[in-house]
């Protein structure tokens, strides 16, 4: 079974290296990876912040959430 892994971000540039970045990283045959860009899919950042998510670009993974160079603080995503 894959272990899920979602990697938040909000569309910067600093944000989309980081998911090419990820995307090699990760080992596709053990996680099952889901990208949301939380700057389109608002209705997902309480998703984010409650797996514990602080800023983005971040990646959680087995509920664990690691965050990845700063790009935006949750709160720039409210607005």
């Amino acid at each position: 079974m894959k272990t899920s892994a979602i990697f938040y971000h909000a569309g910067c540039p600093v944000c989309i290296e980081a998911e090419h970045q990820v995307a090699e990283a990760l080992d596709l045959a053990r996680y099952d990876v889901k990208i949301v860009h939380l700057g389109e899919q608002k209705d997902q950042i309480s998703v984010a912040e409650g797996a514990g998510v602080k800023s983005v670009p971040a990646l959680v993974i087995g509920g664990a959430a690691f965050h990845i160079n700063f790009g935006a603080p949750m709160s720039a995503l409210k607005g």
